[in-house]
This record gives C-alpha cells, sequence and structure tokens, in this order.
C-alpha cells in the first residue's frame, strides 16, 4: 500500500479551512530512515491520509514509530494517531477531520483500543471497570459500543504490548465480514464483533471502506504498510 516512494494511491485531508489534497505545512511526507524510506506524519495539523480504493476481508499490517514533535493541544500529551479502517462517506465527518470508521488507537500506551468515529459501532466482550471505562476481556459480557449509548464509544485493549517510544512497532489488522482484530507487535488486544454503523437513524453494516492514517499532533512514522486479502481469520488470532 505503500510503494516506498511517495503518496500514489492515498488521498490527504486536513480539517477545514485546508481541506482535500491541500497541504501546506507539508503534514505528510515520505522521508528517509537509514536506507528505508518512510512516511513521516509531522502532526502539525488534523487530518489523515486516506486510500483512494475501498478494502474488505483483509490482513493489514504495518510499523510505526513515535517521532518527537507535538502540537498544540496535544503538546507535552501522550502522542496520538490512528488507523482508521472501514472508513465510508465524508470527509469531516468525525471532528471535521475523518471520516465515518472503526478505529484501530494509535496512542502511546493506549495501542489496539477501539474508537467508534462518527456513527462506528462494534460489539466487544468487556468488563466494567468504573463508571466510564469498559476493557476488553474475551470472558465478559457483549457490549455496543457506540456513541449514543451510555456506555460510550470508546473500549480499553487487554494488556500493553508497545514498545518504548521511538523504537519501530507491528500492528496487524484482521477483517473478515463483520469481525475485525487488534494486534499489537504480536499480541491480540481485542477482537470486535458486528462491526456496525448509525446511518439516519438505522443501523446497517460495516464491513468495507478506506483506510486513513491518522494526524492528530503528533509526529509519527509509518513503513511497509501492507495489505492481503483473506477468507478467514486465522483460529489461532481468534483464540
Amino acid at each position: 500500500m505503500f510503494n516506498g516512494k511517495d503518496l500514489k494511491g492515498w488521498d490527504v485531508y486536513l480539517k477545514a479551512p485546508i481541506g482535500l489534497n491541500q497541504d501546506p505545512h507539508h503534514v505528510f511526507s515520505v522521508v528517509k530512515d537509514g536506507e528505508e524510506s518512510v512516511i513521516r506524519i509531522s502532526g502539525e495539523d488534523v487530518g489523515a491520509i486516506t486510500t483512494v480504493k475501498e478494502f474488505a476481508d483483509y490482513h493489514l499490517q504495518l510499523l510505526f514509530r513515535w517521532g518527537l514533535q507535538s502540537w498544540g493541544s496535544k503538546k507535552g500529551k501522550k502522542k496520538d494517531s490512528g488507523l482508521l479502517y472501514h472508513s465510508v462517506g465524508p470527509y469531516g465527518a468525525d471532528y471535521g477531520a475523518w471520516m465515518r470508521s472503526q478505529e484501530f488507537q494509535i496512542q502511546e500506551g493506549d495501542c489496539g483500543d477501539y474508537w467508534g468515529c462518527a456513527g462506528g459501532i462494534a460489539a466487544i466482550p468487556s468488563v466494567r471497570v468504573n463508571d466510564s471505562n469498559y476493557v476488553y476481556d474475551p470472558a465478559g459480557a457483549m457490549f455496543s459500543f457506540r456513541a449514543d449509548a451510555k456506555i460510550g464509544r470508546h473500549c480499553i485493549k487487554r494488556g500493553d504490548a508497545e514498545k518504548a517510544t521511538g523504537e519501530w512497532n507491528q500492528l496487524d489488522l484482521y477483517c473478515h465480514g463483520d469481525t475485525s482484530v487488534h494486534v499489537v507487535n504480536g499480541v491480540v488486544m481485542m477482537v470486535l464483533y458486528h462491526n456496525a454503523q448509525v446511518d439516519s437513524g438505522s443501523v446497517r453494516p460495516l464491513t468495507k471502506g478506506r483506510i486513513q492514517l491518522q494526524s492528530e499532533g503528533a509526529e509519527v512514522f509509518y513503513k511497509q504498510v501492507r495489505i492481503q486479502g483473506i477468507d478467514r481469520i486465522p483460529g489461532e488470532v481468534l483464540n
């Protein structure tokens, strides 16, 4: 998905007033990391690069590491980005910056969390740890995470497999049918079922779409962004 030379195959969208395929501050670029070309996202403006194509039933793998810079309200806080999948509908639907989608959170200490963006829904087995936080647990009760529900649209991953800031981390995302799995450095963070969306008050499946990599106030680098079709999610991942 990344050809190692440029961002061909990706669109750029930055929060208004910048808009589509305009990048005055060069938030998104391809730079050298030693002998290898990588995607640099500066984080200065909020938005994302978005695949031109849609995808369904796939295994997506990428490597990321944090840079040093942070900006605006994120300065001095946890470095933040995100892998948004099954992205559909208009740009800017979530926070004026991102499409309706499911988020595989990429944030220091929180890699693997789930957020439903602009109407994204997922059913996730979880346990309640306090009034507002639920943590993935395969033996827990099944909760539907959505913005218009009392429990909200955020589920916390189980465990922590992220490497120290500055080291490369491997993320694997498996999607098949209405199920998806978030994996960080070979460790399953959560399994999501019944991926869906609220659309004009009705619930519809959300099983395919474009892929977005967020710019959200922090410098981050991506490389070896690869995808392949699958006819099932491997049993060892689901179990």
